[in-house]
């Protein structure tokens, strides 16, 4: 009897030996995917990859556009999904509200049933040069020799600098990107003088998780 309850007691303790061992290489093993995975989502090149790697958007963004004698701010909506279908909607200022733009791939639909605007463009090709949305940075930071980005304490700084032409009034285009959620804050279009001539403030932004249905629906 004796005996047994020795043989008992050693197999209570290998159990709970065994099961501590089982709990400490579980618990090493998913810190390390957990950290490895933080690692690459937040490195600086990791979130370069992220952004330029985006196939579809949504933003709510905050416009300011600079000229000589005034400031113009708008308050947008844009939806983008790759390789061109874009939406774009004004929602302030008051007298312009509503305005919709439309490019399908193959045409442009203005619209706006306050202002009786209906303008519908075929075969337009000049969609890719809207400076203000996130896809048109993305193409310029690839295509460019120039691209670069640095990193500060909370912040990845993508930046690409543009040949002048007469269809690129601006040289030079940031975009900020917070280093914990690897999503754009804003962008800022500078001219050869480096003064900001348009300042975007990305207010809410959900990236890849919009489909082509949802940005072509018709209200």
């Amino acid at each position: 009897m004796k005996n047994k309850r020795i043989i008992l007691a050693i197999l209570v303790i290998l159990i709970i030996a065994i099961l501590v061992v089982i709990v400490k290489f579980f618990y090493k093993n998913n810190y390390k995917i957990a950290e490895f995975g933080n690692t690459s989502i937040k490195s600086a090149k990791g979130i370069e990859e992220y952004i330029l790697n985006i196939s579809s958007y949504e933003a709510d963004i905050s416009l300011e556009v600079k000229s000589n004698k005034n400031v113009n701010k708008y308050r947008i909506k844009q939806q983008y999904i790759e390789p061109n279908i874009f939406k774009q909607e004004v929602l302030e200022p008051e007298n312009i509200k509503g305005l919709i733009t439309i490019y399908d791939g193959e045409n442009l639909k203005i619209e706006n049933t306050k202002l009786g605007l209906n303008q519908f463009y075929e075969n337009y090709q000049y969609i890719s040069e809207n400076s203000l949305c996130l896809y048109n940075f993305i193409e310029d930071y690839k295509e460019s020799n120039t691209s670069k980005y640095k990193e500060d304490e909370n912040n990845i700084v993508m930046e690409v600098k543009l040949e002048q032409s007469p269809n690129k009034y601006c040289v030079n285009k940031k975009l900020y990107i917070d280093k914990n959620t690897a999503k754009p804050i804003k962008m800022e279009i500078e001219d050869v003088n480096q003064n900001v001539l348009v300042y975007i403030l990305y207010n809410e932004i959900k990236i890849n998780s919009i489909n082509k249905g949802e940005i072509l629906a018709i209200k």
